[in-house]
């Protein structure tokens, strides 16, 4: 069974950093893409980046582009987002997905962008 859990969401400032984590199981973690989306209030789910498992190479969207980056540690079958310059209009609920799509994903973490 897959099972991804998030952790590192919190309340920051404008300008601020977090460090998301999403810790994996129930599936070879070292051979599957990964990716992050969130969802902010009353709005659709937004793909917010990916990375391949075998190349490391990394995708992002153009509204995180150069303020994110997503990493991975498959001795530890652990995800990472790192999240600077954070805007207020990036407070939402950060998921990690197993694949490219939008499920399977976890239970999510808050993070909340505010003054």
């Amino acid at each position: 069974e897959v099972q991804l859990v998030e952790s590192g969401g919190n309340l920051v400032q404008p300008g601020g950093s977090l460090r998301l984590s999403c810790a994996a199981s129930g599936f070879t973690f070292s051979s599957s893409f990964m990716s992050w989306v969130r969802q902010a209030p009353g709005k659709e789910l937004e793909w917010v980046s990916r990375i391949n498992t075998v190349s490391g190479r990394s995708a992002y969207a153009d509204s995180v582009k150069g303020r994110f980056t997503i990493s991975r540690d498959n001795a530890k079958n652990t995800l990472f987002l790192q999240l600077n310059s954070l805007k207020i209009e990036d407070t939402a609920v950060y998921y990690c997905v197993k694949g490219l799509g939008y499920t399977p994903r976890g239970q999510g973490t808050q993070v909340t962008v505010s003054s």
